[in-house]
């Protein structure tokens, strides 16, 4: 796959001219740019106020645009909102119940010095998997910092590989509240988007994190603090398994992604055993099967009560509810710019310039997250300016343009990311070693995926 593709379904038909609808598009992201860099004003209120300007200045009636504004919030809170909430509920059990320190410690503990790195990005991609970047980093941490100070090593050289699988999870693999975006706005393949952002990840994630970590090491080599120092010593005995806790972990992946090779192997929609796949393979089902397995495997089997096991669930809802409507505002900033047909007027420019499909939908992404700091924001603006594009391509190519998008959306971590300042701080850095370490390492695995998904675009 290389060039746009208008063979497909009826486009919206644009409410006003090319140069009015361009117009709206920028000024709305101009003002979303502005309020949330300069004005310090919440994502949330910034999505709100740039979904009506589009439909405002597009010449919209300001009834349509609020109709429109309000369906795409209600439908993606439904639907991408329930998994974030779900996907919560998941990673605070493994955290509660010791299983996420049972990860490290048994691949950390079996590793050699020399590999020490590999194994931490290992760590961090298999962490990545159910949590938050945010959470996975603090979680993390005192493990990178022990780790650097066994092996006499920088904590660059084994923080960097840690931050690249949590880096490349967020961006490329669903549950993650970006990947859902797109493949929600886009109308792609969980299942499949699932498998090829993996296929995408491990190739990302060793160039940007053990390969960029040697380098980067040398470039800033900051010893690790002097913190934690009992950490190694401490075991807890009520935690789960080694082998349940990766189990429970790669469970939701196995269900989603178990769905998606019955549907292409058996592929008859009446076929009983390919009904039942499509059920517990949903990714709402699956995700809610584990949160149920996992109060059991992580909960009742570390020692916490029923009274433990609640609260614990309960505690990850209040600190994602910024999330939830971040994503929703998103969800109607998308609708807002779809039906005015801004995508409709993009589609036909892309086909006259013959530019990539996926080389289009990364640029957007990198835009946008250049200008906002955010990876959501990113996400949410260009996966709404792709829509009509992806009209007429195929279930494994519209997923591509899913991964593009999320390759685009973490490049250059910079001074407006609150990322950037976590890493700068956790890693006692200044900004120009924030900048030579952690945003290159972003750059280098925004590329490597967008290579990445160039070349599977070659054979899909």
């Amino acid at each position: 796959m290389s060039l746009v593709s208008l063979d497909a379904a009826p486009l919206v038909e644009p409410v006003a001219p090319g140069w009015q609808l361009v117009l709206a598009a920028l000024l709305a992201i101009g003002l979303i740019v502005v309020l949330i860099t300069w004005a310090k004003v919440h994502p949330f209120l910034a999505l709100i106020l740039g979904g009506l300007t589009v439909g405002i200045v597009a010449g919209q009636n300001i009834d349509d645009v609020i109709t429109s504004f309000s369906t795409g919030f209600g439908t993606t809170a439904a639907g991408v909102g329930a998994l974030i909430a779900l996907g919560a509920m998941f990673a605070k059990l493994l955290a509660d119940s010791g299983g996420a320190d049972q990860l490290v410690d048994t691949i950390v503990g079996h590793s050699s010095t020399r590999m020490l790195p590999w194994s931490m990005a290992g760590v961090g991609a298999l962490i990545g998997l159910p949590m938050f970047f945010e959470i996975g980093l603090v979680l993390l941490m005192p493990v990178i910092y022990l780790v650097a100070r066994r092996s006499q090593m920088s904590v660059i050289t084994i923080g960097i590989p840690t931050l690249a699988g949590l880096s490349a999870m967020h961006g490329l693999v669903p549950p993650h509240p970006g990947p859902l975006l797109a493949i929600d706005t886009l109308g792609a393949d969980l299942g499949t988007t699932l498998i090829l952002g993996v296929l995408v990840a491990v190739p990302t994630v060793i160039v940007s994190g053990p390969l960029f970590g040697r380098l980067a090491g040398r470039w800033v080599d900051v010893p690790p603090p002097d913190l934690y120092d009992r950490r190694e010593e401490v075991v807890d005995e009520t935690r789960p398994s080694f082998g349940v806790t990766l189990a429970t972990v790669l469970l939701p992946v196995a269900l989603m992604m178990a769905k998606a090779i019955v549907d292409i192997v058996i592929d008859d929609p009446d076929n009983g055993v390919q009904k039942v796949f499509d059920v517990i393979g949903n990714p709402f089902i699956a995700l809610l099967i584990s949160v149920f397995v996992a109060m059991f495997t992580f909960g009742r089997a570390s020692g916490m009560n029923r009274e433990t096991i609640t609260k614990s669930v309960s505690d990850a809802l209040p600190p994602i509810a910024g999330i939830l409507l971040i994503v929703a505002a998103g969800g109607g900033f998308k609708q807002v710019l779809i039906d005015t047909g801004i995508g409709t007027r993009l589609a036909d420019w892309a086909q006259g310039a013959n530019i990539s499909v996926l080389l289009l939908a990364w640029l957007l992404a990198v835009i946008i997250r250049l200008a906002t700091g955010s990876a959501t924001v990113a996400t949410i603006t260009a996966s709404a300016l792709m829509v009509s594009l992806v009209n007429g391509l195929s279930t494994g190519e519209t997923s591509l343009v899913v991964l593009a998008i999320g390759s685009g959306s973490v490049f250059f971590s910079h001074v407006n990311d609150a990322g950037f300042w976590l890493v700068k701080e956790y890693f006692g850095l200044s900004v120009g070693q924030t900048i030579k370490s952690w945003s290159l390492m972003e750059t280098v695995l925004s590329v490597t995926g967008l290579i990445c998904v160039l070349l599977l675009g070659i054979v899909i």
